[in-house]
């Protein structure tokens, strides 16, 4: 389906602030609408937890997984992150709302962006914007992740064999977050409708330390906008899971083996 001219007008001036050098964006994307169109709203939807094992990792035993996130709304997930000068560490974060007119308005987020450091990588993260936690069945949190944050982006195709309303017909969102660029004021991410956002295994933060946890059987949750801060056309399928049997065999390294994914659920089994 062809994207509207009004709302890809939109989308062409977010972009035009991605690259390097100072980004510029309409003015209207910082101030609040007067006008009252339906709104076309992102919807989030976490993958289960995938590519799931345990490695060994600095004298530490740690669960490892792929994470995804995938956004199924009428709308792109449309965030703007800004700050007065180099001074300040971190950046307000703002999300954009199209409207069905073209016209936007803006929603002040919790959530801050910073400048993110690690082996893999160097650029603006949103913070937490995903959350990972081990639980044993009966509810009782056993592990979560030190992730910082994500750079949000086009990483995939949701499903290349049809498209949604409001798809682009290729990645928008394709730009690195100010990739090596500490001094940035301005920054924008974004996933468009029908594409997804995944994490690989190993990535700075995404795997939960299970040194010493018991044998037995436990359930991951990957939860997106887990303070429900991002608005969004639907929450209810923000959480997923899966449902693991951790063995272990003598003082050996830990093995783990999924017994069931469950969508949209965090109560996997």
């Amino acid at each position: 389906m062809k994207v509207r001219k009004a709302a890809t007008a939109v989308v062409v001036l977010l972009i035009s602030g991605c690259g390097g050098g100072s980004a510029t964006a309409p003015p209207e994307l910082w101030g609040e609408s007067t006008a009252s169109p339906p709104e076309l709203l992102p919807d989030l939807d976490q993958a289960p937890p995938a590519a799931i094992s345990v490695v060994l990792r600095d004298g530490r035993e740690r669960l490892v997984f792929l994470s995804a996130v995938e956004n199924m709304g009428a709308g792109p997930l449309l965030l703007a992150g800004r700050r007065p000068s180099a001074a300040e560490p971190e950046m307000t974060a703002r999300q954009i709302v199209r409207k069905i007119d073209g016209t936007a308005t803006t929603h002040v987020l919790k959530a801050r962006l910073r400048f993110v450091v690690s082996a893999t990588h160097r650029h603006w993260h949103l913070l937490g914007f995903e959350r990972y936690e081990l639980r044993t069945p009966d509810g009782k949190a056993v592990g979560r992740d030190r992730k910082t944050g994500f750079c949000l982006g086009d990483r995939y195709d949701a499903d290349s064999d049809s498209r949604i309303p409001g798809e682009p017909p290729r990645a928008v969102w394709t730009q690195e977050c100010g990739r090596g660029q500490r001094g940035r004021l301005r920054v924008f991410e974004g996933i468009s409708p029908g594409f997804g956002d995944d994490y690989v295994p190993l990535l700075e933060g995404q795997s939960i330390d299970v040194t010493g946890l018991p044998a037995g059987r436990y359930i991951l949750i990957h939860r997106a906008n887990p303070d429900g801060d991002i608005r969004e056309s639907s929450y209810s399928n923000n959480a997923a899971s899966a449902l693991l049997n951790l063995g272990r065999d003598g003082d050996g390294p830990a093995t783990v083996t999924v017994l069931a994914t469950c969508p949209d659920t965090d109560s996997c089994g």
